[in-house]
């Protein structure tokens, strides 16, 4: 059945199958986030380095996405207006994701080189595969308004947010289920290599099974339309809508509280957690008498993942249900303040294990809604023919707050330097600062949740 968009309404199989490509980028996009953090603190990486290292994200989502996104509206070619994006992005991410943890290696093959040449190897394939991921990840998001229905908008961000958690539980997990259950430590290159391996494979299913409209299709006269450049492109996107910038205001605070988890977790779960002291200014023969706390804790951070992600899971459809009953603001606003309590107890009771993963998997509830309902939100007033536009310009207020997390809570956490408590001697870091910056700003977001007009 056929609306009056010309879009045949979706149904469960049909939103599984869409879904399935986001679930093999998050394969990619979790291992980034649990795995970075160890392999560049073994090539030497401070808090602040590592910090600077994240820089990759936000620079690249808020350069990348917006130009991809309206590249992909204009793209004309027989393969599609996003399969070109998807497919390439997911293949040379999957490359980079193979090298990625054999930085120091490939660092060697030019001979005698600094000790920093392996981390600034590091830093570089980051940058790529984190480019890679936002050339995907923005023309995915804009199949969305390209082939569903507008009223089942909503509903499909849902699906995308239990493909994220589906993914993300499934990645964190494996390494973890495989050392427990049957006694085999799977190794930080494997898991690298399976994330690889998941993003090509589902990517090209996606591309496979999903049919686009063509751009002919779409009601829009885009020979006619004259260039513009980016800062008209965002003058008219905020003409939306008055509603679009409280949308984005709301975005860039909840998205500073998102990123103070996903950047800090394993070294608060390696450093605070555990209390394993920092590894970067000590010799190697010192840093090996740690390597199995630092790969227990490393274990530790997948399955608070795995558990963060399977909440996700367990409650993206429902929320996307609970949107449609109530309301996307109210539901929006209830999932935050879910996860500024998450955010609380982690800090506060930051060296019980229970806790801190008691913490993890309350914030799975706001993080199934922020991965849904501010893009169903701003999805009621995108124009047909600027979708990916659009979502590449929202980006920004998702990217840009990762800034702010990478430079000043990276450096706030580099000055908070202690005397290890375990370890005499030996200096750590207060990473728990990270979860009371991060609740601060989910609350401001909740609180501009409120003023957004349904």
């Amino acid at each position: 059945m056929n609306n009056s968009e010309g879009l045949k309404k979706f149904t469960t199989v049909n939103f599984l199958n869409f879904a399935l490509g986001f679930l093999g980028l998050q394969f990619a996009w979790q291992m980034r986030i649990i795995l970075s953090a160890p392999v560049t603190e073994n090539l030497g990486a401070s808090p602040f380095i590592y910090g600077l290292i994240w820089l990759a994200g936000p620079f690249t989502g808020m350069v990348v996405q917006p130009l991809i996104g309206a590249l992909s509206d204009k793209t004309k070619s027989r393969f599609g207006r996003r399969r070109p994006y998807l497919l390439g992005g997911a293949i040379i991410a999957s490359l980079a994701l193979w090298l990625f943890p054999n930085s120091g290696n490939i660092a060697n093959l030019f001979g005698n080189v600094p000790a920093w040449a392996g981390l600034l190897v590091a830093a570089i394939l980051i940058w790529i595969i984190d480019a890679c991921i936002n050339i995907a990840q923005g023309p995915y998001r804009a199949l969305i308004p390209d082939v569903v229905p507008k009223e089942q908008h909503s509903l499909a961000n849902s699906y995308i947010s239990l493909a994220i958690g589906l993914g993300s539980v499934i990645a964190a997990a494996t390494a973890p289920v495989l050392k427990y259950a049957f006694h085999y430590q799977m190794s930080i290159p494997a898991q690298f290599i399976m994330a690889a391996l998941a993003f090509s494979f589902a990517m090209i299913w996606t591309c496979m099974t999903i049919q686009e409209r063509s751009t002919l299709d779409i009601d829009i006269e885009e020979d006619k339309k004259e260039e513009v450049g980016f800062w008209q492109s965002m003058k008219e996107f905020f003409a939306l809508s008055p509603e679009v910038s409280k949308i984005c205001i709301m975005q860039f605070f909840t998205w500073i509280g998102m990123m103070c988890m996903m950047i800090f977790f394993t070294n608060f779960a390696i450093h605070t957690v555990y209390g394993v002291p920092d590894l970067t200014k000590l010799a190697l023969d010192v840093q090996d008498k740690f390597s199995m706390q630092v790969t227990q804790a490393t274990n530790y951070s997948s399955i608070c993942f795995a558990v963060f992600n399977l909440v996700c899971f367990i409650i993206a459809i429902p929320i996307g249900v609970l949107a449609g009953k109530f309301g996307n603001k109210k539901v929006h606003i209830i999932s935050l303040l879910s996860m500024v309590i998450a955010y609380l107890i982690m800090g506060i009771f930051k060296t019980s294990s229970i806790a801190v993963a008691a913490g993890m998997a309350l914030s799975g509830i706001g993080w199934a809604s922020v991965c849904a309902l501010p893009f169903a939100m701003l999805s009621r007033y995108i124009k047909p023919g600027t979708e990916g536009s659009v979502m590449g310009l929202f980006n920004i207020f998702i990217a840009g707050p990762q800034v702010f997390v990478c430079t000043l809570v990276a450096w706030i956490i580099n000055k908070a330097v202690f005397q290890s408590d375990l370890y005499d001697g030996y200096l750590n870091y207060h990473y728990e600062y990270a979860f009371f910056i991060g609740a601060l700003c989910l609350l401001v977001a909740a609180f501009l949740t409120r003023t957004i007009k349904e």
